[in-house]
């Protein structure tokens, strides 16, 4: 039986894809700085910062240094208050708390996931979330669907996890997590609302 749901964050509970992507076209936008050159130089950082190896207090410095601007760090953190949140499937969040626990696992900066559900109020929704830069391990690996799992004191077979990318699902479902592939194409929430209910029976 199904008592846990699972989220990931970007192109799932967020219109861009990846977090990443948020954050380079505000900078971009925001800098007045041509996209591509903030994405080189971003991306440049972005595994490390993903991994916690690095935060971006860190990388901040050299980075304005390669896009030949001084940006003052806000810049920064109103990219991740400016992230475009799915207004569906945040409601669909609030709904299924008052009868599943729900979390978060995500391959993501710890600062931008903490500002963005303090910046929005969603913090009381969420029982748990698993962040890669916290944990310095990824959905590549099992180390984070682990650790969500004894800090919910629960086993595989009783949740679900959702993300837009298939080579995410492979390690829980390994597991035995059951799992749910979001269409962060089409974004039909009718298909996938019922897609979740099917698979919660």
């Amino acid at each position: 039986m199904i008592t846990v749901i699972l989220f990931d964050f970007d192109g799932v509970l967020t219109i861009d894809k990846t977090g990443s992507e948020s954050i380079t076209k505000y900078i971009s936008s925001n800098g007045n700085v041509p996209l591509d050159l903030v994405e080189t130089c971003y991306y440049r950082y972005n595994q490390d910062l993903l991994c916690g190896k690095i935060t971006h207090r860190d990388m901040w410095k050299s980075f304005c240094d390669e896009i030949g601007q001084t940006l003052d760090y806000n810049v920064l953190i109103d990219s991740f208050k400016n992230t475009k949140l799915d207004s569906d499937m945040i409601t669909l969040v609030k709904e299924l708390k008052q009868k599943f626990t729900i979390g978060m696992v995500t391959d993501n900066k710890v600062d931008r996931i903490e500002t963005i559900l303090e910046f929005n109020n969603l913090n009381k929704y969420f029982d748990v979330v698993s962040i890669s830069a916290r944990l310095h391990s990824g959905k590549e690996a099992n180390h984070i669907f682990n650790d969500t799992l004894k800090k919910l004191n629960v086993l595989p077979e009783q949740c679900i996890f959702i993300d837009n990318t298939e080579n995410n699902l492979v390690i829980p479902k390994q597991m035995g997590f059951r799992t749910l592939l979001f269409d962060d194409e089409n974004r039909n929430f009718k298909i996938f609302k019922d897609q979740l209910q099917d698979s919660l029976k």
